[in-house]
């Protein structure tokens, strides 16, 4: 027999009495959750909480097969767990005075309302830059516990979530830069930059730092450049970080300008303004970081490279 015990939310935890730390798997079709050590049924009659289908021959294809609705949203009051009546068609649906009979007596409140619109700007702007969903419902989640904390007062829902966005792509370990943010969102960069350091103070949490090679494989990839041109560039930031080359520079400016130097002694060689197309500098902000690393240009390539150009015979600027 399934035995129950309280965990520190108060909450009754069903579990397996001879493996308590075993995870129960959930079978959909007979409702069931089934101990994987010793297959005893420890739970029956496990609702369901996504959404039901229904298809009729007889239907049209563009129709909503959905009967009960969206699955359950955690990130919502009440989980969402609502029916909306829909506007009646038929005679039976409206009374002698031509009045609607049936009526939604419970309409969504405005928080959740907003919490909807920002969980629907956060996907677009998910979507147009090739973001995965577990980055999504890390900012989704980011953004309930802003907007529940009410801590970031007078700054519009939109700008919030991108900045939330961002953090997100930080905490997860694939950072994308400001500009990347603010290209795919309607905020200016300074916007986002500003509910960026009040979130991490409201939630009281932190980023690690980015680095060069956070940015290394992407913007060589976007730039269409070899393995070996790659792999030179992450050793020339990684190279030029160590001694201390570019100090107060940003590691942005500092990838683009390994990313030039690696393919000007390619064969694949890029100027500076594809590869500032690409990182989102400028082109001096390029030549600056450029100018920085290129008097130790020989002690930066790893030993294996293959010159196309010799180092002596890279570009001066």
């Amino acid at each position: 027999m399934a035995s129950t015990s309280r965990s520190d939310s108060s909450l009754p935890k069903v579990q397996c009495p001879n493996h308590p730390d075993a995870l129960l798997v959930e079978d959909y079709r007979a409702g069931d959750m089934i101990c994987p050590e010793c297959g005893l049924v420890v739970g029956d009659r496990v609702i369901d909480v996504g959404s039901e289908w229904r298809t009729f021959s007889n239907e049209k294809a563009t129709k909503d097969p959905s009967r009960v609705g969206d699955a359950q949203n955690p990130l919502l009051n009440g989980g969402d767990l609502t029916t909306m009546i829909s506007k009646g068609t038929g005679a039976a649906s409206f009374d002698e005075f031509g009045n609607s009979k049936y009526q939604n007596r419970r309409t969504m409140s405005s928080s959740d309302r907003a919490m909807l619109n920002a969980f629907k700007e956060i996907t677009t702007m998910a979507d147009r830059i090739n973001l995965p969903r577990n980055i999504i419902d890390r900012t989704n989640n980011l953004f309930k516990q802003v907007y529940e904390q009410k801590s970031l007062k007078g700054r519009s829902n939109d700008a919030i979530a991108s900045a939330c966005l961002y953090i997100a792509c930080r905490q997860e370990g694939v950072p994308r830069t400001f500009k990347e943010i603010c290209a795919v969102s309607r905020i200016s960069k300074k916007e986002i930059g500003r509910c960026f350091k009040l979130i991490l103070k409201a939630l009281e949490t932190s980023v690690d730092l980015i680095t060069t090679g956070d940015f290394m494989s992407r913007f060589c990839s976007n730039l269409g450049l070899p393995k070996q041109v790659q792999m030179a560039a992450t050793y020339i930031a990684r190279k030029a970080v160590e001694l201390d080359l570019v100090p107060g520079r940003s590691p942005i400016s500092v990838a683009a300008a390994a990313i030039y130097m690696a393919s000007q002694a390619s064969a694949e060689k890029k100027t500076q303004k594809e590869i500032g197309d690409i990182a989102g500098v400028a082109d001096v902000t390029i030549r600056q970081s450029y100018r920085l690393i290129y008097p130790r240009a020989a002690d930066l390539f790893p030993p294996d490279f293959k010159f196309d150009t010799p180092v002596d015979k890279l570009p001066q600027l």
